[in-house]
């Protein structure tokens, strides 16, 4: 007679706690670290040899197509800054050996990306970490969307890692070593150059992208593109290339103001309160420019002026006369950029147009330190 009270026992019951998955990160875990310390046994085993790898590299920098994209360049506070860029990075980081980067996700949550990008260089083991969030979000001339598909998320990512992973590149490579490499591309690539009428035209299609017309660029080098010299070109591979890498805006390069290019490019709600200035303060020094034989001429003509007249006189016919002490006061005193646009306006009431150079000098570094 058989028991109703017997229960069958489930033969798949294992009577662990913790469930499959449990153990298989834990293998994933063991396979990861043996990973790592396998390539740092390998890395001490076959050390890197620093003479063939600079070989390596300045063979690399000989080709053209690497050349081209090797450096950037952008403005801050007055002065121009050069750099390699993340393809040159990239392969500094290959021929240099026993080194590895990337970037990876780590989290996606409510629209942003948790990302890091890394370089870890496996015979020193030596790391350089840079965390940095991502929004899923791109804007366009007529306003945003939100991303949703995969790739556009990806790409979003990518581009804004590649920046973080150039710095961790180049945060372990030896200083030298860049500079050696950055110097061998700028030689092969103005071996290379030949101004012609297809460089010309494929250099104003793609500064066109970025809403540069040409006679923005004939503006910037003071000189017809059809006389264009090699070290201009140069230049103008470098600047791109920082406009590309997403490293400058082309307002900090050109005088795109008075433009229609630079409105559908920039609009007048996302340009930075600085550009501004310092558009404003451009224009200023051009009529400045063009002024100053005439003024000189008059004013050298003009007879002495008497200490009740001196107050008065200046640039402008019944404008005041401020000294250079007193707006160069006032640009280091200025709170806001607002107080900084005020006495800015001020530059061109001083007489001497040597301390009307130094004042807009003055007033572009105070205006890039606003922006900082």
């Amino acid at each position: 007679m058989m028991n109703d009270d017997v229960v069958t026992a489930n033969p798949f019951d294992t009577g662990e706690d913790h469930p499959v998955s449990g153990a298989v990160v834990a293998v994933e875990m063991q396979k990861g670290v043996a990973e790592v310390q396998a390539a740092l046994v390998m890395a001490r085993a076959y050390p890197r040899d620093p003479r063939r790898a600079m070989d390596r590299i300045l063979q690399d920098c000989m080709r053209a197509t690497l050349a081209e994209e090797a450096t950037y360049q952008y403005s801050r506070g007055g002065t121009d800054i050069s750099g390699p860029s993340i393809r040159l990075a990239e392969t500094l980081a290959k021929r240099w050996g026993n080194m590895e980067a990337g970037v990876k996700e780590l989290s996606r949550r409510d629209g942003v990306s948790e990302c890091l990008a890394y370089a870890w260089d496996y015979e020193t083991n030596y790391r350089d970490v840079r965390t940095f969030a991502v929004r899923h979000w791109r804007d366009t001339k007529t306003g945003g969307y939100l991303l949703k598909d995969e790739r556009d998320i990806y790409e979003a990512i990518a581009n804004n890692g590649a920046r973080r992973k150039r710095a961790c590149i180049l945060a372990l490579i030896d200083g030298d070593v860049i500079e050696t490499a950055v110097r061998q591309c700028e030689i092969a690539l103005a071996a290379k150059i030949e101004v012609t009428d297809e460089l010309v035209a494929q250099m104003l299609e793609r500064f066109g992208e970025y809403g540069v017309t040409k006679e923005a660029i004939e503006r910037r080098i003071q000189r017809h593109m059809s006389a264009l010299t090699p070290a201009m070109a140069l230049s103008l591979k470098k600047i791109y290339n920082s406009l590309r890498d997403g490293m400058s805006a082309p307002s900090e390069w050109f005088e795109m103001g008075d433009t229609p290019a630079a409105s559908v490019t920039q609009p007048a709600a996302s340009r930075s309160r600085t550009d501004t200035i310092k558009a404003r303060m451009k224009s200023r020094k051009a009529r400045a420019a063009e002024n100053v034989t005439d003024v000189d001429r008059q004013q050298a003509a003009a007879p002495a002026p008497t200490t009740a007249e001196a107050p008065t006189q200046g640039d402008n016919a019944g404008a005041p006369v401020f000294s250079f002490a007193d707006v160069m006061t006032k640009i280091e005193q200025a709170a806001t950029l607002d107080e900084l646009n005020d006495a800015c306006d001020l530059i061109r009431h001083v007489a001497d147009s040597q301390h009307r150079k130094e004042l807009t000098e003055a007033g572009h570094t105070r205006a890039a330190r606003f922006n900082d």
